[in-house]
């Protein structure tokens, strides 16, 4: 059984995103579902991040990002702030930002609000590009798990390759985005890698997989 835990996989994806954003030449980059902060730290040493928002809808979270990233020197204010709401509702002052991150937080919103979160992301706060993670579904079977059963208790659902391939495309299309898709972590040749990935940049037609 492979472990499902294993923190290596974790840490990947904030450094796969991480190098993206600072290949992008971001600057200003929005952390939505921020967390506990895991990947406002791989941000704060990078001189070229001229202001860094996190929003994050658990207030104990907030807090854990709070006392983790308090005491970096690159947290002064008016560079790092962190907000209590969601990304499924409009956020004021969040519009227009070079780039935003969604790493692995998709999956916790009701599949009923999907809707919500895309009008909200893509067409209110509209940032120059949005990076998003996912975990496939179809790997699951290396974790020796069970059909339908998710990576985490929390997880309102988990998509398969297809469907994700479908979702992402049919929100780049409405939204005025193309988007390209790759993956994260051991590929296996049937079932693809654990973590799927989706880069959306505005304008421009979609890159089929």
């Amino acid at each position: 059984m492979m472990d499902i835990a294993a923190p290596d996989l974790h840490q990947q994806r904030l450094q796969r995103v991480a190098d993206l954003l600072k290949a992008c030449g971001a600057r200003r980059v929005l952390d939505l579902g921020s967390g506990s902060g895991g990947l406002l730290q791989y941000l704060l040493p990078e001189p070229q991040y001229e202001r860094l928002v996190g929003l994050e809808l658990s207030g104990e979270l907030l807090a854990q990002a709070k006392l983790r990233l308090s005491s970096h020197p690159g947290a002064v204010p008016g560079r790092l702030t962190l907000i209590c709401g969601s990304y499924a509702e409009p956020q004021p002052g969040l519009s227009g930002f070079d780039a935003a991150a969604m790493v692995e937080t998709i999956e916790h919103v009701p599949p009923e609000s999907l809707s919500r979160v895309e009008r909200a992301v893509f067409g209110w706060m509209r940032p120059e590009r949005v990076l998003l993670t996912t975990p496939n579904h179809e790997y699951n079977a290396l974790y020796d798990m069970v059909p339908g059963e998710f990576r985490d208790p929390d997880h309102r659902f988990e998509w398969d390759r297809a469907r994700f391939r479908q979702w992402v495309q049919g929100v780049a299309r409405r939204n005025g985005y193309r988007v390209s898709l790759s993956g994260i972590g051991d590929w296996h040749p049937d079932l693809g890698q654990p973590t799927q990935m989706a880069v959306f940049t505005r304008g421009g037609e979609t890159r089929p997989r």
